[in-house]
């Protein structure tokens, strides 16, 4: 999932090199800005459409997709942020160890004082052996991090709503060279930040290595009637809260697309559909066709041994079938 660091510019160079390295090498930073996810993190439906849609799905720790009365979603808990307003690693590192896969992304806190940085880092060292493939994200809000934070964690950018800004404890240098998270903020002004921590310097500091990315932002709008375009917020009295929020993502994730910062494979490519689907599109008991997503999210389907994949509206459906056919479930 990780890419190499771009390499570090050689010292020494004439003045002619140096002008050659303030050009930059494109692919270079083409590869520094791609990022290997974009995450959007909330619960059902809206995790789940953003899932299906390429997007990494997650939770903060004290929350759950709350897909438990759907028979039929199954959304992956591919990112775990913390309870900043009341951080426990012991819980936190309990929550991530109950998921019942390996998360891609774990931001573990944020880190205000030299003493909580060493804190963290020792805590994600901890933890590598545990999770191997999962990337573990610590957020600077003091300078002293820096120098503290491994290279091999990965640095979070803090933007969007937080009460420290990158900008307040940071220049620019301390996060070239490094790989890092943007938290929260637009997709414009994540752009913009990208540019800056990416983009060649006179003085041929490496680019910073944008691993991935967050904003939640569409959700909380939705309820205001508008979703967000490539072209700014536009209304969208005509749509459902779901389909105002679903148009957001689909945005976003053009927007990204042809800044190169959309990752080449997606966590859906190399998992599963959140919301299995049955051969046909109809419920087997009935032949009522399926038109609706929220109905196939209710709905009972189930795997036979004879190769089919059927759609059930209730468990009774699904018993008088597989009675009067003689269907044997697969694993059964």
């Amino acid at each position: 999932m990780s890419r190499s660091h771009p390499p570090a510019p050689a010292t020494g160079t004439t003045s002619e090199q140096t002008d050659s390295r303030a050009v930059g090498n494109g692919d270079d930073i083409a590869a520094a800005r791609q990022a290997d996810y974009i995450a959007f993190l909330h619960r059902h439906p809206f995790a789940t459409d953003a899932y299906d849609l390429g997007f990494l799905p997650g939770i903060r720790e004290d929350y759950s997709f709350q897909i438990n009365d759907f028979a039929n979603v199954e959304t992956p808990v591919l990112m775990v942020d913390n309870y900043f307003h009341d951080p426990d690693a012991n819980r936190y590192v309990a929550r991530i160890r109950e998921l019942p896969e390996q998360p891609w992304v774990c931001v573990l806190g944020d880190v205000t004082t030299p003493e909580q940085a060493r804190d963290y880092t020792q805590l994600a060292r901890s933890l590598v052996n545990e999770f191997p493939t999962t990337e573990f994200v610590i957020v600077p809000k003091c300078p002293e991090a820096f120098e503290i934070i491994d290279e091999q964690f990965v640095l979070g950018y803090p933007m969007g709503y937080s009460d420290i800004q990158a900008t307040d404890i940071s220049t620019l240098s301390d996060w070239r060279g490094r790989r890092v998270h943007l938290l929260g903020a637009s997709p414009p002004k994540q752009f913009e930040a990208i540019q800056r921590l990416t983009q060649p310097t006179i003085t041929g500091d490496p680019p910073a290595d944008i691993v991935g990315l967050d904003w939640n932002g569409p959700q909380r709008v939705a309820y205001l009637g508008e979703y967000w375009s490539r072209d700014g917020w536009q209304a969208a009295d005509q749509l459902s809260i779901r389909e105002t929020v679903r148009k957001s993502l689909r945005e976003m994730r053009k927007f990204w697309e042809r800044r190169g910062v959309w990752p080449t494979e997606t966590p859906i490519e190399s998992g599963k559909s959140s919301v299995r689907e049955p051969d046909d599109p109809v419920f087997t008991a009935s032949g009522e066709t399926i038109r609706e997503r929220e109905a196939l999210e209710d709905a009972i389907v189930v795997d036979y041994e004879d190769g089919q994949t059927l759609a059930y509206r209730s468990d009774t459906e699904r018993a008088h079938v597989e009675y009067h056919d003689g269907l044997v479930r697969s694993g059964s």
